[in-house]
């Protein structure tokens, strides 16, 4: 059966759709609202000091919140681990401590970045600091009375890692709307001095309490601060954003977020340089134990000492950083982080003692928060306001899965030659790799404005009867073009494809008539009615930009003609 058109002429539409159109562009003005300060394309501002978003109240509170609650990850993981040796003898168990709290990133980074998108944010982010919570009283108890082996210390690591990889994209996708945009950057480092911090400060304190008084005590501190955490974290009053076309499915919205990503140039080359960093950089933090124990008086204490001196030089270089984005390039920042971690690296495969080492790790540090911090921020400037958590997180599964890869890669390598050898190949190759990468891929920072442009710039197509649920929904564009000009309009509409891609089209074409040179048809499908009306809530002031380019090209008596149809049938 042959789709059924759609009426696309200007009606009067019934009191439902006039609802439907005003409460839509009351999300597109929410959503503005949201990410004005983010996507602004006005006068640039002076770079802000590395402390000034602390001065947000709500910025504030939830930073520290993060804090704690970081801190209570390294804790839990430090006492894990180390009650697992006292339960089991098995390496195989030891080990599989960490593949436990980290496998939940790579199952539902995804589907916990669509989830952040589609609920809303604060209550979700509530949810999965009560889940923490929750599992961190359930271990706590567990230990108290004396009834835990090591398959429940797995079972509730697992699910504990379930709740850090549900919390991860709805904080990084809350960042934004919490400071201006030129405060964002230095918003960022000092989540990145968050995560530094915690890493010195919980696995410190969890030591200092099993050495004085026991695992559980751990696990007790632990639950407390996440208890804690939680009700600050309801503390925050966000305005909630309406959503007239109801919530996403949740494939639905997992497609989507994938398709972006995958269609957006900007988030491509973050993703290769991320990907390229870590995949490289991880040699230096997976060799560590074996260059500490390889350097003279080594053992755990100078293990620890070596952390704490990477830790420390990532918090140092945050006061740097704003000085630093003013003199360099992004892609300039990226290449010369990766240049200093590598030069950390290398010192590190042949550093003596720890004179030499401890200097080389705080070099490394600074290198690793600046490099990441670069990437984070080009990341969170290519994604608007309604797929970012879905983009971060896609983000964050990139550094796990290049984490993962490079420690298993560097590992091989030192199996195979020597630990000096592998970190030494890591080193050179990571530079070089970098470099092959901006060449090949280049970033377009900053190229598109993805503020929000629908209650201004389109109107919000109408139908007299909504189409049923679950019919794809077709639309054509026909343009009449003038032959001389096509090469350009071939290049312009390629765009349009991606535009039309990332905002949750399921397929996209451009049709030429034979037998009229000058008539274009472009036809976009739609997974339903409904979604078709979401691409319209997604409309950016780069899609305006766009359409008015396509337009420009348009000779025919009018505007192009749009119809919508139904597909009845395949």
């Amino acid at each position: 059966m042959p789709p059924q058109p759609l009426q696309d002429s200007v009606v009067t539409p019934p009191p439902s759709a006039n609802a439907l159109a005003d409460a839509t562009q009351a999300t597109a003005s929410a959503a503005s609202a949201a990410s004005a300060e983010l996507r602004r394309s006005s006068a640039p501002h002076a770079p802000a000091s590395a402390l000034e978003p602390l001065k947000v109240p709500v910025f504030r509170m939830l930073w520290l919140t993060w804090v704690a609650a970081n801190t209570c990850m390294w804790m839990n993981d430090v006492a894990s681990a180390w009650l697992m040796t006292t339960l089991t003898s098995s390496p195989v168990l030891v080990a599989l401590v960490q593949t436990a709290s980290t496998l939940p990133v790579f199952l539902l980074g995804l589907p916990s970045g669509a989830l952040a998108d589609i609920l809303d944010r604060r209550r979700y982010f509530m949810a999965t600091q009560f889940w923490v919570a929750g599992v961190a009283l359930a271990l706590c108890l567990a230990v108290l009375a004396g009834g835990l082996n090591a398959w429940t210390l797995l079972a509730l690591t697992f699910a504990n890692g379930i709740g850090l990889a549900m919390r991860w994209p709805v904080f990084a996708a809350i960042v934004p709307e919490l400071v201006d945009r030129h405060q964002l950057p230095a918003a960022l480092a000092l989540n990145g001095v968050a995560m530094n911090a915690s890493r010195i400060i919980g696995p410190l304190l969890a030591g200092a309490i099993i050495a004085s008084a026991g695992s559980a005590w751990v696990f007790v501190l632990n639950a407390l601060l996440s208890v804690i955490a939680g009700l600050t974290i309801m503390r925050w009053q966000r305005a909630p954003t309406p959503q007239p076309l109801g919530r996403e499915r949740l494939t639905s919205a997992m497609r989507v977020g994938f398709v972006f990503v995958r269609e957006s140039p900007p988030m491509r080359a973050v993703l290769w340089r991320i990907a390229v960093f870590f995949l490289h950089a991880t040699a230096l933090l997976a060799l560590l134990p074996l260059v500490a124990r390889g350097l003279q008086g080594g053992g755990a204490g100078t293990f620890t000492l070596l952390l704490a001196s990477m830790g420390a030089g990532a918090i140092a270089s945050a006061s740097f950083l704003p000085r630093l984005r003013q003199k360099m390039s992004m892609d300039q920042l990226v290449l010369r982080g990766t240049a200093a971690q590598a030069l950390a690296t290398a010192v590190m495969a042949g550093a003596p003692n720890v004179y030499v080492a401890v200097p080389a790790m705080v070099i490394g540090g600074a290198a690793w928060l600046t490099t990441a911090n670069s990437l984070t921020v080009s990341a969170q400037l290519a994604l608007p306001n309604w797929v970012r958590a879905r983009g971060m997180s896609i983000y964050q599964m990139s550094i796990m899965g290049a984490t993962a890869g490079g420690a298993a890669l560097w590992g091989q390598v030192a199996s195979l030659s020597s630990v000096h050898a592998s970190m030494g190949l890591a080193a050179a190759s990571g530079v070089l790799v970098m470099l092959l990468v901006q060449r090949l891929v280049p970033g377009r920072h900053g190229a598109e404005d993805l503020s929000p442009a629908l209650a201004h710039s389109f109107r919000l197509p109408q139908a007299e009867q909504a189409p049923a649920t679950g019919l794809r929904l077709v639309t054509t564009i026909e343009y009449f073009i003038h032959p001389a000009q096509a090469a350009q309009f071939h290049a312009v509409m390629q765009d349009s494809r991606r535009a039309r891609l990332r905002a949750g089209a399921l397929s996209w074409e451009l049709q030429h008539d034979i037998e009229d040179p000058s008539r274009y048809v472009e036809r976009i499908v739609d997974e339903s009615w409904i979604e078709h009306l979401r691409r319209f809530e997604r409309i950016t002031a780069s899609d305006v930009a766009l359409r008015d380019r396509r337009f420009a090209f348009h000779i025919g008596e009018g505007p192009p003609q749009v119809a919508r149809y139904v597909v009845e049938g395949d």
